[in-house]
């Protein structure tokens, strides 16, 4: 199944909680405080992010983070690379692959295309955009429902 970690989703809640309350800095704890999520969860996810280039940090007494791009200039494949790494649903997606088969491999092209696909949906999604989505109710998936498994969603 191809699905983000838990991390990941923490990770984009607490990129989303700064953009909407981008005045000043905010420490690890008030972050923490405010999304309800575990203080040293936070404090590793704003070091990931911070070393990725998606939030910048203050040291010091009044120190804290901030975002370091505007959030419609964050994208979800920024956040996912910065805390999963690239997406690679097959091995010989991946830059440096080494997949024995490749010489012989009838569907390889088209695993690359469909990762390609998937890579620039991520990185047409702002973080803008995925805190205005997250107001809407959206269709889920059943994995457990040969009908959903067909039609891809249920309402």
């Amino acid at each position: 199944m191809l699905r983000m970690s838990r991390l990941t989703d923490y990770g984009t809640v607490v990129l989303s909680h700064m953009a909407h309350h981008a005045e000043g800095l905010h420490s690890a704890a008030d972050v923490a405080s405010s999304t309800r999520l575990a203080a040293p969860t936070v404090a590793k996810l704003l070091k990931i992010m911070a070393r990725a280039g998606l939030v910048t940090s203050v040291r010091g007494p009044q120190g804290g983070y901030t975002l370091a791009r505007r959030p419609a200039d964050i994208s979800a494949a920024d956040i996912i690379d910065a805390l999963e790494g690239p997406v690679a649903l097959t091995e010989c997606s991946t830059s440096d692959h080494s997949c024995e088969l490749e010489a012989i491999c009838q569907v390889g092209g088209a695993w690359q295309q469909i990762n390609l696909s998937i890579r620039e949906a991520l990185r047409d999604i702002s973080l803008s955009q995925l805190m205005n989505v997250g107001r809407k109710r959206l269709p889920t998936m059943d994995l457990h429902s040969p009908l959903s498994a067909a039609s891809g969603l249920k309402n």
